[in-house]
């Protein structure tokens, strides 16, 4: 199998307290736990890149799919958050609300709900994960 990333990321956590610095290959950026959870707020939490990750991935595929298309839709906005719930099993919910900045048939608006769910984050998130951890 390919690795979905040409080099691999890196992270990296000195003595403060969940400040987290992450290396890709262009550059590096912080990563820390709000103020609430005792982080310093300098950069997104986990959460928050994770819900990124999926809101760009949902954006890029719309985006790439509506040139395709040649449609009419300048601008396209996502908000999106996420619940928990451990009654039994344990279970995310994840909330995407897809806008645009101008009215859109209903046909488009079908199709582009089906396009949003395969962006490769999507699949992801959705698909069978297994993480394996060395030490």
């Amino acid at each position: 199998m390919e690795n979905l990333l040409e080099k691999d990321l890196l992270g990296h956590i000195g003595t403060q307290k969940y400040l987290c610095t992450i290396t890709w290959r262009n550059g590096k950026f912080n990563m820390d736990e709000p103020t609430t959870n005792n982080g310093k707020d300098l950069g997104p939490d986990p959460f928050t890149a994770l819900l990124a990750s999926l809101t760009t991935c949902t954006l890029a595929t719309l985006r790439m799919y509506i040139d395709r298309k040649g449609w009419d839709i300048p601008e396209i906005n996502i908000a999106m958050n996420a619940t928990q719930e451990s009654d039994g099993e344990f279970e995310t919910i994840i909330s995407r609300n897809i806008t645009f900045s101008t009215n859109i048939p209903t046909e488009q608006k079908e199709r582009l709900l089906i396009i949003a769910d395969k962006c490769p984050i999507s699949k992801i998130l959705k698909g069978k994960v297994t993480i394996n951890t060395l030490l």
